[in-house]
């Protein structure tokens, strides 16, 4: 309660005091209660209560509607409550005022033009917000890219276009679709192929480009090589639709001539951006308004309620990922598997492993991907011959030796392993490691099985030294590593690579753990002892460990 007296006082003061705040000096013309809702709504806000902030807001419209900094609040909490035409609505009524002096309020301005057909409008209002674009980089690339696309809306060819790397090149792939141009499969091509970025997304909207083109054999020798396991989400609906000859979804959901299907594409790359960065928030705000640009296109509500899980707001997920139907089965799959995780993180694992079980085996004929998925749980949850089970059934379907097969033994491998089924452990993990030898995580997990058997130690080493020359920043392979030397009594070798595995992990316990051990041997036993110290005051410790650390708490390690 003293938190929110005192930012409510602290909002009043730089409210009164900063001419940036208000184009009134006065607030004779309110009531006491406008300004009461008002700075509740902004404290509501502040706090990401979007629900609470705009009952204040529209308490307090009067007050509002006269001091843009905080109307440009307003407009963000409708947004966010997935009312966009309302904000539209706002923004509109408050133009004529010159109350809209900010970046988001033209940008809702320009979509509804475009709904509305009226580029010329659009190419307009994409002119007055330059002004306040500048402030922001990103913003600037936005409007930049924005006024790109809105020039070939309007002129129907590609703009003389300032370049901002992919960006640019998603955007030109994007034109020329919508142009119909003959290039655009060989820019849809050159996109998916580019190696320094993650470009699968734009598979599926290769997918879409010929279905719609008729080119039936195309779209079908590339799914062909696609793997449900490995795809993404919607990537495997795409994949779905067009094993089962349903090449009319992907016009019904997105259309290249669409502008506003277009730009509700550019929308999503810009939230897709702003969640990779964990800004949830602005995130949501592209997100909503790209669905408002082009609704039929749900599937990008997924990254809406992903966005949520991560920010902790469980219902708020659960209530977006209710758009997904068993039509929808690839993303109603993935609403299944997200409530499942929901229930984990508000009850336990048992209830999450429950449901999404029931939930599968009501499935008819499940795919690898929910197999895939289902064994995961059951890993996960610790219910290693569950997930053994449904392993095998995968591993038995494949033939051919491939990544996939040998993640698939990865995991099958761990999950032996976890039983001390040491045997099927070992012949699982080192059948991955035939089907792909340099696989560094592979390599690490089998050579510290090992070392924890006290089990081929200058062998596992050499594993070690393998995955480290691979990948030299992972902390769990520099952990392993500087525990081997610990095993090997090569106690300043192991303190160098402890030392880096603390640096990168710091809230991990096994590696604050194996630190400890070494800084005794070391004869550092009060820096030992503030990293066993550190491990207990760790949360989600399993009990095991927690017992070991207070044994060496007084006794030491046990080999000491």
């Amino acid at each position: 309660m003293f938190n929110y007296i005192y930012k409510l006082f602290f909002i009043v003061f730089l409210f009164y005091q900063s001419s940036l705040y208000s184009k009134s000096t006065s607030f004779n013309n309110f009531d006491s209660k406008d300004l009461s809702n008002y700075f509740s709504g902004i404290v509501a806000f502040e706090n990401k209560k979007n629900s609470e902030a705009l009952k204040f807001f529209n308490s307090s419209r009067v007050l509002l509607e006269q001091h843009d900094p905080y109307l440009k609040r307003y407009i963000t909490t409708l947004v966010l409550e997935k009312n966009v035409p309302e904000a539209i609505k706002v923004i509109k009524k408050n133009k004529t005022k010159d109350n809209i002096n900010f970046f988001d309020a033209y940008l809702l301005l320009i979509l509804d033009n475009l709904k509305e057909n009226d580029i010329e409008k659009a190419y307009e209002n994409s002119n007055h917000i330059y002004k306040f674009a500048q402030q922001d980089r990103l913003n600037a690339a936005i409007l930049e890219t924005l006024r790109q696309y809105i020039f070939v809306f309007k002129e129907k060819k590609i703009v003389n276009k300032k370049n901002f790397g992919n960006l640019s090149l998603i955007a030109e792939t994007f034109q020329l679709c919508y142009l119909d141009d003959p290039n655009t499969g060989k820019y849809f091509l050159n996109l998916i192929n580019k190696n320094e970025s993650d470009y699968t997304r734009y598979i599926y909207f290769y997918l879409s480009y010929l279905a719609q083109k008729k080119k039936i054999d195309e779209a079908q020798e590339i799914i062909s090589e696609i793997d449900y396991i490995n795809s993404t989400l919607l990537l495997s609906q795409g994949k779905s639709w067009i094993e089962n000859n349903q090449f009319d979804k992907f016009e019904s959901v997105f259309q290249c001539q669409d502008h506003n299907h277009i730009i509700s594409e550019f929308l999503f790359l810009i939230s897709n951006l702003y969640s990779f960065q964990d800004n949830y928030e602005r995130s949501n705000f592209y997100l909503y308004l790209s669905y408002f640009s082009n609704p039929k296109f749900k599937y990008n509500l997924s990254l809406v309620a992903e966005n949520y899980y991560f920010n902790k707001d469980y219902e708020k997920s659960k209530k977006i990922l209710k758009n997904f139907n068993k039509r929808d089965n690839f993303y109603f799959w993935y609403r299944i598997k997200k409530e499942a995780q929901i229930i984990s993180k508000q009850k336990n694992d048992k209830e999450s492993l429950k449901f999404i079980s029931s939930e599968f085996n009501k499935i008819n004929k499940p795919n690898n991907k929910m197999i895939f998925d289902l064994a995961n749980f059951y890993k996960n949850s610790k219910n290693y011959e569950a997930a053994i089970k449904y392993y095998t059934k995968i591993i038995n379907n494949i033939d051919q030796d491939t990544d996939i097969k040998s993640d698939l033994l990865y995991r099958r491998g761990g999950s032996f392993e976890r039983k001390e089924d040491y045997k099927n452990a070992d012949k699982d993990l080192l059948e991955s490691l035939s089907i792909n030898p340099d696989d560094a995580y592979v390599l690490n997990y089998l050579a510290y099985s090992w070392l924890e058997r006290n089990y081929k130690i200058d062998q596992a080493i050499t594993m070690l030294e393998k995955a480290y020359n691979a990948r030299s920043d992972d902390p769990y392979i520099i952990d392993s590593l500087g525990w081997a030397y610990y095993l090997t009594s090569d106690f300043q070798q192991a303190e160098n690579y402890l030392k880096r595995a603390v640096e990168l992990m710091p809230d991990d316990p096994i590696v604050n753990d194996h630190y400890g051990d070494i800084l005794w041997k070391l004869d550092q036993k009060i820096q030992a002892r503030y990293f066993w110290k550190n491990v207990l005051r760790m949360k989600d410790v399993d009990e095991e460990i927690i017992k070991k650390i207070k044994d060496k708490l007084i006794y030491g390690p046990k080999n000491s």
